[in-house]
């Protein structure tokens, strides 16, 4: 109902769209609204842009809290904060209802799309780094599971079938041995001495196992090329 007293409700539409800023940087929205709003008698010539900069300060406020990957969130969000009733009172106009429409641009949505890719690696990474420390004969899994069904040949899936079974003896027999060369090699300074302890070690190992080194190991059947010490001391 409009009283004898009230001006004619006015009704504005931003003409191009204004930018607003989001919770990730160097990353802005685009903002349209659609603004319904009356002047009041004494209005100023430009009342109508006086509005709009109200409408833009109130949403920026909120989109700045806003994640620009979710799009339709932020959106609403920025809509119920201009829907709700705010003691504010101007002298040219009366706030009616004010409605925003946000948008990405497309340099936004490849800088989002980057960013994402790049958080989803670091958090492989960090799970491969927890779980590898733990369990190192997950690379091999990781390997096959990069790959489809049939993909590898099988010269490839030999390889890594050799690896786990590496890794799986260097676990058993020679990372607590090589962690006690560590500490005892930490005395000597020549290269050729760590080199000559590692070996005293080794024919200490024989020695205990009766002359050779302890079997099912897979370090050292006839046809193998590398062995732990070789790959740890080349």
């Amino acid at each position: 109902m409009r009283w004898p007293w009230h001006r004619a409700v006015c009704t504005t539409a931003c003409p191009q769209p204004r930018l607003l800023p989001s919770a990730s940087e160097g990353i802005r929205f685009e903002a349209v609204f659609t603004i319904t709003w009356r002047p009041r008698w004494r209005a100023h010539h430009s009342a109508e842009e006086i509005v709009r900069t109200h409408v833009h300060a109130v949403a920026a406020q909120t989109a700045a809290q806003l994640d620009p990957a979710d799009l339709p969130t932020a959106q609403d969000a920025v809509n119920a904060v201009l829907a709700t009733p705010r003691p504010h009172r101007d002298q040219h106009y009366r706030l009616l209802t004010a409605q925003a429409s946000l948008r990405l641009s497309s340099e936004a949505k490849e800088l989002i799309a980057q960013r994402q890719a790049d958080e989803n690696r670091i958090q492989r990474l960090h799970f491969l780094k927890t779980h590898l420390y733990d369990h190192p004969d997950l690379v091999v899994l990781d390997r096959l599971e990069r790959h489809a069904p049939g993909a590898l040949h099988d010269e490839h899936v030999a390889e890594l079938q050799r690896l786990s079974r590496l890794i799986k003896s260097c676990d058993r027999w020679w990372s607590p041995l090589l962690q006690q060369w560590e500490q005892l090699g930490q005395g000597f300074k020549d290269a050729e001495k760590q080199q000559q302890a590692m070996l005293a070690l080794l024919d200490s190992l024989k020695a205990l196992n009766g002359g050779s080194p302890p079997p099912n190991t897979g370090l050292f059947e006839p046809g193998q090329q590398h062995s732990p010490l070789k790959e740890a001391h080349p």
